[in-house]
């Protein structure tokens, strides 16, 4: 079968001919139909978090057609339409068992310790797969697996409720997915930070008020915008040690800030100031749960988290075009997403 894969860090991916997966018992092999391009896929092929074994197929938000499935499966058939959540985990461990998989002892990550979905095929625990309902389309289905879904779980871990007041910095996948999320969850406002006015715009279409971070300072705009309260929830989804001081900053008294920018620098936080005396919370999001891929479809069905403003391109398995796309991730990109979409 064809896949694109990571073989030398620091190097394009290449197109290459690999066997088709074997599954055993407890497998299910899936016809990619989408693949979402995610900006840490940027980060493996440039070496910023390692890749292991290559050659690798990347891709970790996955929907397709369930193609084979192992004798012990009795939960999906030929033909359903699926998506994947994002690990393969052995569903015995002690976080496994208490819902926080993402911890497995021997988990693997898809497209980073286990080939992904830049490919015609892929082969998933059955766990890991899940029914995708057909009022959304396969490329929604595959960036819900990671962009959305970690949107969620951030939103989750900070403990929006109804009423709460929401900043979102980062207006890119994850920020729109997280815009509409907060609005369905009861947020009162939401507020998009960026620096790219495109961006910007469609955060605003998605009715969350936009600050541009390159004309104003986003903090002192969100405190003139609440009346110098601060937000309730503050999601940092960049990975800049000034962004993520800018969430922080942006709290009212018992906000909470959730970091899920991934970032190798340090970054100062005065704790009296800026955390004590407003008992506010700094909160770390590590990727997203399959508990929360049900509720997260739901959404997505009843039109409450509406994926086409931000599905902005589509292109074919092709080394040239998945490489030109990452580019553009590695320079912080235009608006939407780019999912690549199979014609099998």
């Amino acid at each position: 079968m064809k896949a694109v894969q990571l073989v030398e860090v620091g190097r394009p991916l290449q197109a290459r001919d690999v066997p088709a997966p074997e599954i055993g018992p407890a497998d299910v092999l899936v016809r990619v139909k989408a693949a979402g391009i995610c900006h840490s896929d940027a980060h493996y092929r440039a070496g910023v978090s390692r890749v292991h074994p290559l050659p690798m197929t990347l891709g970790h938000e996955v929907a397709g057609v369930v193609a084979q499935i192992g004798a012990e499966v009795r939960s999906l058939r030929v033909g359903d339409r699926v998506c994947l959540h994002y690990m393969a985990t052995c569903g015995q461990c002690a976080y496994c068992f208490r819902g926080t998989e993402q911890f497995c002892t021997s988990g693997q990550m898809i497209g980073k310790h286990r080939d992904g979905g830049y490919a015609e095929f892929i082969r998933m625990p059955a766990r890991s797969v899940f029914a995708l309902p057909d009022e959304i389309a396969f490329e929604h289905g595959a960036i819900m697996m990671c962009s959305s879904a970690t949107a969620f779980h951030a939103l989750r871990k900070a403990r929006l409720q109804p009423g709460d007041s929401a900043a979102v910095i980062g207006a890119g996948g994850l920020g729109l997915s997280a815009i509409q999320l907060a609005q369905a969850m009861g947020a009162s406002q939401v507020f998009a930070v960026d620096i790219k006015e495109s961006k910007l715009e469609l955060a605003r279409q998605l009715g969350a008020i936009p600050i541009d971070a390159r004309a104003t300072d986003p903090v002192a705009q969100i405190m003139r915008h609440t009346s110098g309260r601060g937000v309730d929830v503050a999601l940092e989804l960049i990975g800049l040690p000034l962004t993520m001081r800018q969430a922080v900053l942006s709290l009212a008294i018992g906000g909470r800030a959730a970091l899920a920018g991934i970032t190798q620098q340090r970054v100062e936080i005065m704790p009296y100031h800026e955390l004590i005396n407003k008992e506010a919370e700094i909160i770390g999001v590590s990727d997203h749960l399959a508990q929360e891929i049900a509720p997260l479809l739901e959404y997505a069905r009843q039109g409450r988290l509406n994926l086409a403003p931000i599905v902005t391109h589509t292109i074919p398995l092709d080394a040239d075009a998945i490489n030109a796309t990452l580019d553009e991730l590695e320079h912080f990109g235009s608006a939407g997403r780019t999912v690549i979409k199979m014609d099998n």
